[in-house]
């Protein structure tokens, strides 16, 4: 389809701005454009016609199953959406007294209150926008414990090499040196190599469980243990907490600090439809450092707090607020049976799905899987020549968004699967009978694979080229 640059026409007008409703303003002729700036003229057909057609080219959880591996691309319900658009959310000013934000003041203390309840913190912040940037804020918690204690010296955060690839990346921009820790046979944290790289230098280590194998470690107690008698503190990645929620609970696992991303486990938009909210949430003896400012409930009332050690505002001012108004919603229409039988049934679904699945395809780790699985395409690749790659590119053409590809790094050829709790019985099957088509053709057809797609807007693009050489802007032609 054609670019709005390229539908283009001299003088072709629009008015979908209401009139302005305060005074104006005359910038003095020093400030003002010599020529017209270079964007495209359009009229209103051609825009609604534009983007109608832009929706149609773009696969959402609204089109069909979608399960993209450590996402949890659920359904987002909409009551979630009309909670967040009533005007008493919409139309609010941060910079109101807090006399007249007492409802979203409620809103915030609920939302800290019930998210600590479900993962057996004491303090939770809402302030951090996204998962990573809770990680990020997580490790300043830590890192601000071991500074007050005058403890220096320790600078390593561990990582497991199952790890979201965020994980060390926000640890060495918190300050700290990564130490990657191997897996053991069963996809857990291989213990005696962790024993090895504990010492007085470990600050930390970043773990989620089930990591992103899909698997729970069964070890979990003995590896926080381990870290806390070396004098680190233990970060739980709330990527995967979809797959627990309402069962196990990361302060009960000996998790200090924790991030949650709102935007999967919680029911609110995700990627495009964002925007993202990672709160981050502690053990009682960090709750000083946490990011200002927090609510507190003072009888009847509802005050803003600052924490006399807080390590500051990590993002302007309270957070995504309508975000956290989705999440709210979406806790309280669950309620805590609801919130249990979710993650039952993510479990179920992905159970369900590798067990079938598993007939053709090899499964990485052989053992009850949480909320999502990985297989291994290794031996395919070398049998038909028909890599993961292939196998994901062409389930688009079937009507099913790619899983995740190559992640985890310590799988070869990995196709990471989610069937979230609100994909239906219906769906999973249908899903596995195409995975099971594409695995009958790369032994029939490899060459069918090798150029999939082939009836979407974008066929196979040369991936290199475009990592390499891309094209980020539209270049008129003089």
């Amino acid at each position: 389809m054609k670019l709005l640059f390229e539908l283009s026409s001299e003088n072709k007008k629009l008015d979908l701005i209401p009139d302005c409703d305060v005074r104006s303003y005359e910038l003095e002729d020093k400030y003002l454009r010599k020529e017209k700036p270079g964007l495209p003229e359009l009229s209103e057909v051609d825009l609604s016609r534009h983007y109608t057609e832009l929706c149609k080219q773009t696969f959402g959880v609204n089109d069909g199953f979608y399960p993209l591996g450590s996402c949890t691309m659920k359904y987002n319900p909409r009551i979630d959406e009309e909670m967040a658009s009533l005007r008493d959310f919409t139309d609010v000013h941060p910079l109101q007294g807090e006399d007249s934000i007492q409802g979203s003041l409620e809103v915030l203390y609920r939302t800290q209150e019930l998210l600590c309840e479900i993962t057996g913190m004491d303090g939770m912040s809402l302030q951090p926008a996204a998962g990573a940037h809770g990680e990020y804020t997580g490790l300043l918690l830590i890192r601000r414990y071991h500074q007050a204690r005058h403890d220096e010296e320790r600078v390593n955060i561990i990582v497991p090499d199952s790890a979201h690839g965020t994980n060390p990346a926000s640890a060495v921009m918190a300050g700290f040196k990564v130490i990657n820790v191997p897996s053991n046979a069963d996809g857990g944290v291989d213990l005696d190599e962790l024993r090895k790289v504990v010492g007085k230098d470990t600050a930390g280590l970043m773990l989620t469980n089930p990591n992103t194998l899909g698997l729970f470690d069964p070890n979990i107690l003995e590896i926080t243990k381990i870290i806390h008698e070396a004098g680190g503190l233990c970060y739980y990645d709330g990527a995967n907490l979809n797959a627990i929620m309402g069962r196990v609970r990361p302060g009960d696992m000996g998790f200090d600090c924790i991030h949650l991303n709102l935007h999967k486990t919680f029911g609110t938009p995700h990627g495009g439809g964002g925007p993202g909210s990672g709160p981050v949430g502690c053990k009682e003896f960090l709750k000083e450092y946490l990011p200002m400012e927090t609510v507190k409930k003072e009888g009847d009332r509802y005050v803003l707090h600052n924490a006399e050690h807080s390590l500051g505002r990590v993002r302007s001012y309270y957070g995504n607020f309508l975000v956290i108004v989705k999440a709210l919603t979406y806790i309280l229409t669950l309620g805590r049976e609801g919130i249990i039988a979710s993650s039952g049934k993510a479990v179920l679904n992905a159970n369900y799905m590798m067990n079938a699945l598993k007939k053709c395809y090899d499964v990485a780790y052989e053992r009850t899987c949480m909320h999502e699985f990985v297989l291994c395409l290794e031996g395919l690749k070398k049998e038909t020549g028909v890599s993961a790659m292939d196998i994901a590119k062409a389930s688009l053409d079937y009507g099913v968004h790619p899983p995740t590809m190559y992640f985890p790094l310590i799988v070869h050829e990995a196709l990471m699967f989610e069937p979230t709790e609100t994909e239906s019985k219906e769906v999973i099957d249908n899903a596995i009978a195409v995975y099971t088509k594409l695995y009958e053709l790369a032994h029939e057809d490899p060459e069918y694979l090798h150029s999939a797609p082939h009836d979407q807007p974008i066929g196979r693009p040369n991936e290199t080229e475009a990592a390499r050489n891309p094209i980020l802007r539209y270049q008129k032609e003089c």
